[in-house]
Order: structure tokens, then sequence, then C-alpha cells
């Protein structure tokens, strides 16, 4: 099955083909080149359906499978920062480290070393112009400092429960079992059984 990735990230995109080791991963820059897809929606639901539409309409290919993620971390004790900015949370096209280093600074701010954090991840499928969402969820704690080497985004900072280390310590296979992407895919392919 081919899909289209309506992400430009390449942490995802990675991330994907891993989790869909079956199917043809293909992201839209390589069929319509770069789109600039503005996420202007109050929730990661709201933007992942507008990037996945917005391309299934480009692509006007019907029989096209299109797929966009829209995830971030949330932190309650920061009123739900950085949530659906989580990508531009120092600024527009941050980096994993200034997005971090703010966080981090952040929390510094309230004194803060280690506080509950959650990640969420809202997947669209747009198919035969019908669209698709489901969402996933991975809970644990946000520290106020980077180990690790691994993942991308805020995983040097996140401790899932249960465990000892960041993401960014942890072998890719554990981060795989549990976290919010996979559970948000495993029940994309649900979906894509039962529609196509």
């Amino acid at each position: 099955m081919r899909i289209v990735l309506a992400t430009g990230n390449k942490g995802k995109i990675e991330e994907f083909k891993k989790l869909l080791p079956k199917h043809e991963i293909v992201t839209y820059k390589e069929l319509l080149g770069d789109i600039e897809i503005v996420e202007d929606k109050d929730s990661f639901k709201g933007n992942a359906i507008k990037k996945a539409k917005t391309i299934y309409d480009l692509l006007n290919d019907e029989t096209a499978i299109v797929i966009s993620d829209d995830s971030g971390i949330s932190v309650p004790a920061l009123n739900n920062e950085p949530g659906i900015y989580s990508a531009r949370y120092a600024k527009e096209n941050a980096t994993d480290k200034e997005n971090n280093n703010k966080l981090i600074s952040k929390l510094n701010e309230i004194n803060l070393e280690k506080t509950e954090a959650y990640y969420t991840a809202c997947i669209a499928i747009v198919y035969k112009n019908e669209v698709y969402t489901v969402h996933g969820w991975m809970h644990g704690n946000v520290i106020n400092k980077e180990l690790g080497e691994g993942g991308f985004g805020y995983d040097p900072m996140f401790i899932p429960n249960s465990y000892e280390k960041t993401l960014g310590e942890l072998p890719y296979e554990v981060k795989k079992a549990f976290s919010h992407r996979t559970k948000a895919l495993n029940l994309a392919l649900k979906v894509l059984d039962v529609i196509i």
C-alpha cells in the first residue's frame, strides 16, 4: 500500500517508515515539492486534518491515501504548554535544541526539576475524500535537562511512566512498543483495514 505522508518533519518520516515497514511511504514533498501548510487550528486534531486534507486536495487523486500526524508534548504545570506549539515553541522553524532549551527555561522559572507531562499524537487519514482521525497518548514526566542522544523533539527530556530513563536514553525498540505515535498508528492501521 502506498501512503503519502503530509509532513516534512524528518524525525516523523523516519518513525513512520520504521512503524510501517510493509508499506511504501512517500512524502508530499517528493510528489508536490515545497508547500507550506499553516498550522492555525486550535487542536492536534484540527491541524492533522488540515495537513492531510490540503495534501489530498493538491494531489487530485481520489485513490491517494494521505496520512498526517500532529503531535506534541503538554505539561500541565505550564498550562499544558507547549501543546500544539511543540514544534515551534521557541520560534518558527526552531530546532529541537531551541525548543528543549525553552521548555527547560520555563521549568526552571517555577523551580521544577521534574513534573508530569504527556505526549499526544493525532493521526488523520484522508481517502476517497473521507476524513478519519485517531489519537494516541504517552504519559510520564518531563525533566529540566536533556539526557541521551536518541529520539527527536523532547525525547531527551521525557521519562515515560514505569521507566527511569528518558526516551533519549532508551533504545528505539522500547519507545516503539508504547509511544503515542505507535498507539495512534495501530488504530490508524485498523481504520485502513476497514476502508481499503
